[in-house]
């Protein structure tokens, strides 16, 4: 099958092989791996995986977030003349971790393996990972950047800053977690599914480190093995990485801290509403020429602007409203932040009229309405 998705030749050749059911053979290993935007990926990973598996029963599973690249029509197109592959096609749900979540829990087999699509990550590796496993030498096996000597070869992969960035999360991540793990953020890694069936409930599903996550949500301390690899440069396509992403994982690493008392949608919400808050100050200040009450009342519709853009674009980067919807959320947003807008002019008005400093009486008129945002606009808009 050629057509436009390029099926190579091995895919072919694959779909005359027996398939695990009607082999007999019990499958064994699901393979895990989420995308967006990784259609030139897509056929070599497959062939990667054929190679190094041999003698496995084994699946693949893509979780695809709706890539506008096409990438869950190369996998469908491959899938259909090999039994091993599956595409898991998502509509409306964003999230690498959500996409690992929903692959894991589509898996029938006892090993579950979690890798990206890009080829940055060491397939050679998974046969020792699953020999662990099977061997009962750990329920977690974690794919290593350091250990074993791999430092100066990721550093190039990542480029500097990223490496040091990635280095302190993995700091602060160990000291949140019961187990020892030199790279706890790692995206590598196969496991025993019964171990992410257990606490999947608790898994948050908005940003990236769920290899924590699982970690840190076990009950009791989960039997880890790590083995080094090299990261590799990445072949094509763009990363996933940025900004947002740091935010969440701070995020997840406080709701850890906080035994899950503090989520972490609600700590990105309330640091966005933190840098609300400076807005709605700079406003003030520069508006007060024209009288508190207008000028309270400017500051607070610039701060609800500018709170709903950066929430779009970091507290629900999983459910981003993009074009018509943007604007009809934006819609929604503001009606729902009028309701406490009125509350949060009287209260600032009030307290200034007291004689107390327009910063004081500013930040008391925001905390006013912060709550109420949270809650409403949650559920409605997002």
């Amino acid at each position: 099958m050629k057509g436009d998705f390029n099926v190579p030749d091995s895919a072919v050749h694959e779909a005359a092989r027996p398939s695990a059911r009607e082999s007999g053979a019990r499958l064994e290993l699901t393979v895990v791996v989420p995308t967006f935007n990784e259609r030139a990926n897509v056929a070599k990973l497959v062939a990667k995986l054929d190679h190094v598996l041999d003698g496995v029963v084994w699946q693949v599973i893509f979780v695809d977030d709706n890539s506008p690249d096409g990438t869950a029509a190369e996998v469908k197109a491959i899938a259909a003349v090999d039994p091993r592959v599956q595409c898991l096609h998502r509509m409306g749900r964003r999230g690498l971790a959500g996409a690992v979540i929903e692959g894991a829990l589509a898996s029938a087999a006892p090993y579950v393996a979690v890798m990206d699509g890009d080829l940055q990550h060491d397939e050679t590796l998974l046969p020792r990972m699953l020999a662990a496993l099977r061997d009962g030498e750990a329920d977690l096996v974690v794919g290593s950047r350091y250990v074993g000597g791999a430092d100066e070869a990721d550093a190039s992969a990542l480029g500097a800053t990223r490496e040091a960035g990635s280095r302190f999360a993995n700091w602060l991540g160990r000291q949140v977690l019961r187990v020892e793990l030199t790279d706890p953020m790692s995206g590598f890694f196969m496991i025993r599914r019964d171990r992410i069936d257990e606490v999947a409930p608790q898994l948050a599903t908005a940003g990236f480190k769920v290899l924590f996550d699982i970690v840190a949500c076990q009950k009791e301390p989960i039997r880890t093995l790590e083995l080094p690899y090299t990261f590799r440069a990445r072949e094509a396509g763009d990363s996933k990485l940025d900004n947002g992403v740091v935010v969440q994982y701070l995020g997840l690493l406080t709701a850890k801290l906080t035994r899950d008392l503090i989520s972490p949608r609600f700590l990105m919400f309330a640091l966005v509403g933190a840098s609300g808050v400076v807005v709605h100050l700079a406003i003030l200040r520069a508006m007060l020429f024209i009288g508190f009450a207008w000028a309270q009342t400017l500051a607070a519709i610039g701060a609800m602007t500018s709170n709903y853009l950066i929430n779009n674009a970091v507290t629900y980067r999983d459910r981003r409203l993009k074009g018509l919807k943007l604007l009809s959320g934006y819609a929604k947003f503001c009606l729902l932040c009028s309701v406490p807008l009125a509350a949060n002019v009287a209260v600032a008005t009030v307290v200034y009229e007291r004689g107390a400093m327009w910063v004081v009486a500013g930040i008391a008129g925001a905390v006013v309405a912060a709550a109420w945002n949270y809650f409403t606009t949650s559920k409605a808009v997002w």
